[in-house]
């Protein structure tokens, strides 16, 4: 406990852009109104105004995808929020999503972007997962090479470890066969390169990442807080030629983004400081979840600070705990998630606050040791079972992409935003997931999300042309005797005009746009074909 206090012959800076109300708490130093505050400010304002860096909200475009789900398991009862979540994971992850995206961030930039900073402009797109990431960038290679845009701009993908997603391919994906050009190099470093124009990251290069040339960014994945501010100030970065920066979000709302901001425009404040008490509040709520002893936690504690002690030999004081968690998990696994969430809040206002306030209580440091010790033996197992299968219930049936306008988002706009301090967020009663049919949380999720959704969205009438398409024997002859790619480039796109055409009266309006814009008729022309040349494979491997 003497070791958590400051040493007084020691100074501690911390030197951020984006201070955390625990940052200001612990290195902050006392003003007139008895709060922590910094002392020296260089404000994100004043740095815009010099001429340090750019104002990343300038250019500010929304988009928003409406679409509509279709369920075969009307009576499946499923867990209420479980899958909602799991329904819009599959619409996000859905192909045609990616593939519209891919439409509408390629062609923004090759129109936009890529004549920006003499030529050289480059482009980030942040997606909300690894899996996101991986599909991103197969879609994103298949379209530049249809397109014939990857003889000047290539796109690499950065992730950690690997992703398995049989529906893009059998074998593991990992950054450097997606990147099999850069021979192993980090995507960061190989970026540098002129022909590398776009970045597609999932959790890498969101803070930190330094490149000038970044000109636009993608973005594809719920932000708020200091992650918004971190992630899209990656843009802000000056450099010869570059004389604005541009967000394009399919995601997040304009004034959700701005409220991020506002706190760190002027200068951090806090508005109050962490209570010290909310350490006992979580030590007695733990206490009467009966996992542990008191006389279990005195007992690690006497084994732990034994200089002497062995590792192995503290096992034996966690495997009760551990084991009353497992049965708890079975019995009601919402009270077994209260508990894992609850001692992880504790151990971090524990190691946050002891730096500030002497606590100087014997029980709440040992009852850290031993939560610090159970932890990794209650943890959630990665993929764990929580997650809910319903692809083969649910079918994407509506689909568009809509560009909602484009605006400055204007920082010096409103009052001073101060920030909050840490709280108990998270540590409320668990509600019991009610289970529910799965056909009315589609109707639910349609609800929010369909919009005024016309037959020219509708999703099935790319599966009604697939199949006129599987019915050409030509184009049947012609996969069996050629490669993907040549298929794609031979007959296909004749064919495909004639389908379009002799349906145009059924589905005018989606007709009428793949007839009259190139650049929705390539991307049409690469999806089908891949589906179809993909099918007829499948045929020729059954029989």
């Amino acid at each position: 406990m003497n070791s958590r206090a400051r040493p007084k012959n020691v100074s501690y800076f911390a030197f951020t852009a984006t201070p955390k109300a625990k940052t200001l708490e612990l290195f902050g130093r006392l003003g007139p109104d008895g709060l922590p505050q910094p002392f020296h400010v260089y404000s994100m304002r004043q740095a815009i105004e010099e001429g340090f860096i750019l104002d990343v909200l300038k250019n500010y475009a929304s988009y928003k995808a409406f679409y509509k789900l279709g369920s075969a398991a009307d009576e499946k009862l499923v867990p209420a929020m479980q899958a909602k979540k799991t329904l819009a994971r599959f619409a996000v992850l859905h192909p045609y999503n990616i593939a519209q995206k891919v439409v509408v961030i390629v062609e923004h930039f090759h129109e936009h972007v890529a004549k920006k900073i003499g030529g050289k402009a480059k482009a980030m797109v942040v997606t909300d997962s690894r899996k996101a990431a991986v599909r991103y960038k197969l879609a994103m290679d298949r379209y530049l090479k249809e397109r014939g845009y990857d003889k000047d701009m290539r796109a690499l993908v950065a992730f950690s470890g690997k992703v398995e997603d049989v529906e893009s391919g059998p074998d593991e994906f990992t950054e450097s066969n997606m990147n099999p050009d850069i021979h192993g190099k980090e995507p960061s470093d190989a970026f540098k390169d002129d022909l590398y124009r776009v970045l597609l990251v999932a959790n890498k290069y969101q803070t930190g990442f330094d490149q000038p040339l970044l000109h636009t960014m993608y973005v594809d994945k719920r932000l708020s807080g200091v992650l918004a501010v971190q992630t899209l100030s990656r843009l802000n970065r000056t450099h010869a030629g570059k004389e604005e920066t541009f967000v394009l979000d399919f995601v997040n709302k304009p004034d959700e983004i701005l409220a991020s901001f506002q706190p760190y425009y002027r200068g951090a404040q806090l508005e109050e400081v962490t209570d010290p008490n909310m350490v006992h509040e979580l030590q007695t709520k733990l206490d009467k979840a009966g996992i542990y002893t008191q006389s279990e936690v005195d007992q690690l504690a006497d084994a732990f600070f034994d200089p002497k002690r062995k590792q192995s030999a503290l096992h034996s004081f966690l495997k009760p705990a551990a084991d009353r968690f497992s049965a708890l998990e079975e019995d009601d696994e919402a009270k077994a998630e209260q508990f894992r969430k609850d001692l992880g809040t504790f151990l971090r206002m524990y190691d946050f606050l002891s730096q500030i306030v002497a606590y100087n209580d014997q029980d709440l440091e040992k009852l850290y040791t031993f939560g610090k010790n159970l932890m990794p033996r209650i943890a959630v197992s990665e993929g764990g079972s929580n997650i809910l299968e319903l692809d083969s219930d649910v079918r994407l049936t509506h689909y568009r992409l809509q560009k909602l306008g484009e605006q400055k988002l204007d920082l010096a706009s409103g009052e001073l935003v101060k920030l909050s301090p840490a709280s108990e967020a998270g540590t409320g009663q668990a509600p019991t997931e009610e289970q529910v049919r799965l056909a009315e949380i589609v109707t639910k999720m349609n609800d929010l999300f369909s919009g005024n959704l016309t037959e020219g969205d509708l999703v099935g009438y790319v599966t009604t042309i697939k199949s006129k398409l599987l019915e050409n024997e030509a184009l049947a002859a012609q996969a069996q005797s050629n490669t993907e790619q040549q298929f794609a480039m031979g007959d296909f796109r004749a064919v495909l005009t004639d389908i379009i055409i002799e349906g145009q009266e059924a589905h005018n309006s989606i007709a009428d746009q793949l007839l009259k814009d190139e650049r929705i008729m390539g991307a049409m022309q690469g999806m089908l074909a891949k589906m179809v040349f993909q099918a007829f494979a499948q045929k020729v491997g059954r029989a």
